[in-house]
C-alpha cells in the first residue's frame, strides 16, 4: 500500500510517499481501508519531534481517519468486514490502509460521508468534551469562541449552540468571521489587531463571557481572555495553533474568581471510554438531526500531504482539511 512516511523529523516537505506492506491485524485490531483521512495541528508536531508521543521512524502522520473495515484480528466482536467506521489512530492514518484497535473504532451512521466522517471525531470529540465535561456549560450563558473558523473553533460554535449557548465568534478576519456566523454564531469579534476584551465587554453588558474557548494559545490572546472572562469563568486551554505556550498572570484568575481548565481528549478517551462513548453516541444524535454539520473546506491526495499541512501551519485553513487516499 502507499502511505506518507516520516523518515526523519523536520517540516511537512520532508515527507515522502513510499510503498509499505501492510500486516495482519492481531488480537484485538481492526484493518482498515482508509478512504479519508483528517488534518490536525498534532500532526504537525508529531513530525518534528514535538508531541507528546513519539513513534518510532519511519512512521506516517494522521490521527484521524473513515473508512471501512478490511479484515478483524483475532477476539474482536462487534465489527466485521464491510463496516462503515471511523477511528482514532494517534498517527498512521496517511495511508491507504492503517491498523487501528478495535477500542478506538467507532461505527459510523451510513448517512454519515466519508470525508465529512474523517473530520469528525477529533474536533467534534474535542469539544463536546471540554464544553460538557470541562466546563459544564449551560443554557444561557456566553461561550467565546477564538479561532472560529478553525475545526475545533467551528465545532465549538454548532455545539455551543446545540447547547443552549449565546455564542460569540472570534477570529483573525471577516472572512472567517463569516463562516463561523454561518454555522450559528450570534456575535463576531475581529481580533485581526490581537485585541478584543473591549469589544466582548461591551457584548456583555461588562460582564465578560462565562466559558472562553482558546485553541490558538498566544501571550497576546490569553491575556485578552483572562480580561474578557465573567466572574467564575472558564478559560478552556484547548490548545496552541499560534505556536507559543502563553504565561498567564494568575492574579487576574484570582480576581476574577475564575478558572483555567486543560482540555486533552485524547487522555480523556483512554481514561473515561464509557463516557466519550457516550458522548459520541449524543454527538451522532446532534448530526443526524442536522445541528451540528463538519465543513471540510478542502481534500488533498497522499502526495499532497505536505502542502496540506503547511496550509494548516499557515492558518489558511476554514473548518477542516483532509486527505483522501
Amino acid at each position: 500500500m502507499r502511505a506518507v512516511l516520516c523518515k526523519e523529523y523536520g517540516p511537512p516537505e520532508k515527507l515522502v510517499v513510499d510503498d509499505i506492506e501492510t500486516r495482519p491485524p492481531e488480537e484485538g485490531e481492526v484493518l482498515v481501508r482508509v478512504e479519508a483521512c483528517g488534518v490536525n495541528f498534532p500532526d504537525t508536531l508529531i513530525i518534528e519531534g514535538k508531541y507528546q508521543f513519539k513513534p518510532e521512524l519511519p512512521f506516517s502522520p494522521g490521527g484521524e481517519v473513515a473508512g471501512t473495515v478490511k479484515e478483524v484480528g483475532p477476539g474482536v466482536t462487534g465489527f466485521k468486514a464491510g463496516d462503515p467506521v471511523i477511528g482514532m489512530t494517534g498517527w498512521g492514518g496517511f495511508a491507504e490502509e492503517v491498523i487501528v484497535p478495535a477500542a478506538k473504532l467507532l461505527k459510523r451512521p451510513a448517512e454519515m460521508d466519508v470525508v465529512k466522517a474523517a473530520g469528525f471525531s477529533m474536533t467534534y470529540g474535542t469539544s463536546y468534551h471540554a464544553l460538557k465535561q470541562r466546563a459544564d456549560i449551560q443554557p444561557g450563558e456566553t461561550l467565546l469562541v477564538l479561532g472560529a473558523s478553525g475545526g475545533v473553533g467551528l465545532a465549538a460554535v454548532e455545539l455551543g449552540k446545540a447547547m443552549g449557548a449565546r455564542v460569540i465568534a472570534a477570529a483573525s478576519t471577516d472572512e472567517k468571521l463569516e463562516v463561523a456566523r454561518q454555522h450559528g454564531a450570534d456575535e463576531l469579534v475581529n481580533y485581526g489587531d490581537g485585541q478584543f476584551k473591549d469589544t466582548v465587554k461591551e457584548l456583555t453588558g461588562g460582564k465578560g463571557a462565562d466559558v472562553i474557548y482558546d485553541p490558538v494559545g498566544t501571550d497576546e490572546l490569553f491575556d485578552q481572555c483572562l480580561r474578557s472572562v465573567n466572574w467564575k469563568g472558564r478559560i478552556l486551554v484547548i490548545g496552541f495553533a499560534g505556536g507559543a505556550i502563553p504565561k498567564a498572570p494568575v492574579n487576574l484568575v484570582l480576581l476574577k474568581g475564575s478558572a483555567i481548565v486543560g482540555v486533552f481528549w485524547g487522555d480523556f478517551a483512554r481514561r473515561e471510554p464509557e463516557v466519550n462513548a457516550e458522548n459520541f453516541k449524543a454527538l451522532f444524535e446532534l448530526f443526524m438531526a442536522g445541528k451540528i454539520d463538519p465543513l471540510v473546506s478542502k481534500t488533498y491526495t497522499l502526495d499532497e500531504a505536505p502542502q496540506a499541512l503547511q496550509d494548516l501551519l499557515s492558518r489558511k485553513a476554514v473548518g477542516k482539511l483532509v486527505l483522501t487516499p
